[in-house]
């Protein structure tokens, strides 16, 4: 490929990844790719400077903050390091080094995978912290770093004022923890321990992120008041002795090969850590000697990060095993003769979906190559070799668990089982059908219905309205009057309009507004399973694989079965009669924050009912927004617009007024 054509390209996918990586907190490509791609890139652009681009990754050392947070600038940039991929790449550095610093000496310590940040003190008093961002300019995100243990909010025997740099991260068994969370309630996994650290982190519920479980490593002093400090040994000395979380394998060596032994002694240990790391970070220990040598218009001079490269074994495949997710997702496992592989004994690793397996040509028998992504979760990397008596594989055309038939939408990777009635999807549907934009069971929460899957047999949403109290005052966690308001809230939901049951039935790209126009356009239940596709295409705002998915899943037997035992238990099956009241007609209201008596639920339905729309988000069609407490960019983009914000009174009151 020519070169300016090449830049381009790579400028493309870098910028992209980037943009994944940092802002969505989504990465799909690995960090070992980008990190080599990069590397292509600086090359091309040194030999071809007239062809680099201008949004070009090379001149960003980091990424942006994010504008739910207040934009912090650093006061000492919070610089990235050079990367190396190869023990001669560190001689090289250090022969460089010592035509300047002949007598220099380097510590050496992991490099942890997780979210840079720095932590400001004052008089001993943990007054903010922020994100990195780009170097420069961060993200304030003090009360988020205040749930994190290992940050010392009180320092004694401080220094007047101190700002420090360390790694927040998240440890591996509260990602493994993390994941199976997101699982159990159908959200999306995290990729790696990296990605749930930033994730957390950003969250605007500092709650949220104390149920996280994450911690940090500080390694560096960025100002210090009061107080000299002349080496980096020193300084994690001090560090240490305020009650900072310092590296344990920190090691001080004037030997470049001594080096280089360390860091191939934190490689082959680095799966038996219980944080991650992707490298190993060389620096020059002397400050004198680290000012003395300064900085590229990207790096220091004084320093290089080692990124180990993933650690790959060949092995067969011996088996496919698929099971059924709590959304209904096949997904295929591969079952490998075991390796050893990053530090644990490696035998099995998803293969994702068909077209993963069908773009490799995994099939049962094949020599394959697996490594663990981000050090954490093995892989398949490719295919060596398929032996003649294989043929290519397919995913089974009905479910595992429950023997209906598989349904995959165009355009969608992921085949699914949408019984509602599947066993293996249980626990899912169960959290799902009682959630609050669904039946709004108030008090069954995911443990109470993980209780009563085991202990009362309820393997269906329908079962949930044959529990009587007297059987609920014989678990624990269950006294009398618990028993009774759960049974009451549980009878309460019969009475829900017919948009919410539809909504619990979890039917594909069916969500809460859909369901209403579902409703709406039908009026009852038995209508609805009566209308042919076409009819259900018609609703306006229906698409055609939602109409699809709709018409599909009353063909099926455990739907009708489910709807069946849902009428017998008397579960109202009819929709709310259209309203005819037009005060807030061609009207559009955004809702943000938390309201002190409505749930936005019951503010959203207050404003559909008087003729009104609800919308996600402000413009400068929006007529008017609804702010409660801890409301957010939305508010501040309508006070931007001047578009007229109202509290819960004032909703009422307009409400009131457009009456008269």
């Amino acid at each position: 490929m020519e070169p300016q054509k090449e830049i381009q390209q790579l400028t493309k996918e870098l910028e992209h990844a980037g943009f994944l990586y940092y802002v969505k907190d989504a990465p799909e490509m690995s960090d070992y790719d980008y990190d080599h791609k990069l590397r292509r890139l600086e090359e091309l652009e040194a030999q071809y400077p007239e062809y680099a681009l201008p949004n070009s990754p090379t001149r960003r050392v980091g990424g942006a903050a994010l504008s739910q947070f207040v934009k912090v600038r650093h006061e000492v940039p919070l610089e990235s390091l050079q990367d190396v991929f190869s023990y001669d790449e560190l001689r090289e550095f250090d022969e460089r080094l010592r035509k300047d610093e002949p007598e220099a000496s380097y510590s050496v310590e992991p490099k942890i995978d997780g979210l840079s940040v720095a932590l400001e003190y004052v008089n001993g008093e943990f007054v903010r912290g922020a994100t990195r961002g780009d170097g420069l300019i961060g993200e304030d995100v003090t009360e988020n770093l205040k749930t994190v243990r290992s940050i010392p909010l009180h320092l004694e025997n401080a220094p007047a004022r101190l700002i420090v740099r360390g790694e927040v991260y998240m440890p591996r068994a509260s990602f493994e923890a993390l994941n199976e969370a997101q699982e159990k309630l159908g959200k999306p996994l995290f990729a790696n321990p990296r990605n749930a650290a930033a994730g957390s982190l950003r969250q605007k519920d500092p709650k949220i992120t104390a149920q996280r479980t994450l911690d940090i490593f500080v390694f560096n002093i960025q100002v210090i008041e009061g107080e000299t400090i002349t080496t980096h040994a020193d300084a994690l000395k001090r560090l240490h002795e305020l009650g900072f979380t310092v590296s344990p394998l920190y090691c001080r060596t004037g030997d470049i090969e001594t080096v280089i032994e360390k860091i191939r002694e934190i490689g082959n240990e680095r799966g038996t850590f219980s944080y991650p790391i992707d490298g190993a970070v060389v620096k020059v220990d002397s400050f004198s000697q680290r000012e003395a040598l300064g900085s590229t218009a990207k790096f220091p001079r004084w320093a290089e990060a080692y990124k180990y490269p993933p650690e790959e074994k060949e092995t067969t495949l011996l088996d496919i095993e698929v099971a059924v997710g709590r959304t209904g997702v096949l997904t295929p496992t591969g079952v490998f003769e075991p390796v050893f592989l990053a530090g644990t004994t490696v035998s099995r690793a998803t293969l994702h979906n068909q077209d993963f397996i069908t773009e490799k040509d995994i099939r049962i028998g094949s020599r394959v190559i697996i490594r663990k992504a981000g050090e954490i979760i093995p892989e398949v990397v490719s295919v060596v070799s398929n032996p003649e008596d294989t043929v290519p594989y397919r995913l089974p055309e009905t479910c595992p668990s429950c023997g209906e038939v598989i349904t995959r939408v165009e355009g969608e990777a992921a085949a699914r089982c949408t019984n509602p009635q599947c066993p293996a999807q249980l626990m899912r549907n169960l959290i799902h059908f009682a959630s609050r934009d669904a039946m709004d069971i108030d008090g069954l929460g995911p443990a109470a219905l993980e209780q009563l899957s085991a202990a009362l047999q309820v393997h269906s949403p329908a079962d949930l309205y044959d529990i009587t109290a007297q059987e609920l005052e014989t678990l624990d966690r269950f006294g009398k009057k618990s028993a009774e308001n759960l049974v009451a809230a549980i009878q309460k939901s019969k009475e829900n309009d017919l948009s919410k049951l539809l909504f619990a039935l979890g039917i594909p790209h069916i969500g809460a507004k859909a369901a209403k126009l579902l409703a709406g356009a039908f009026g009852n239940m038995d209508a609805l399973i009566a209308a042919d596709e076409e009819q259900i295409a018609a609703i306006d705002g229906f698409g055609g694989i939602m109409a699809q998915e709709v018409y599909a899943f009353f063909r099926r037997h455990s739907a009708i079965e489910l709807i069946d035992r849902l009428k017998a238990a008397g579960v109202n099956m009819t929709a709310e009669a259209v309203t005819t009241d037009t005060k807030f007609l061609g009207k559009t209201f955004v809702l943000t924050g938390t309201l002190p008596n409505l749930k936005r639920t019951e503010a959203a339905a207050l404003i559909e009912k008087a003729g009104g729309k609800v919308s996600g988000s402000v413009s400068k069609k929006t007529s008017y927004v609804v702010a409660g407490e801890a409301a957010g960019s939305k508010l501040t983009k309508a006070q931007t617009l001047g578009i007229p914000v109202l509290d819960e009174a004032g909703l009422y009151q307009l409400i009131k007024d457009n009456g008269q």
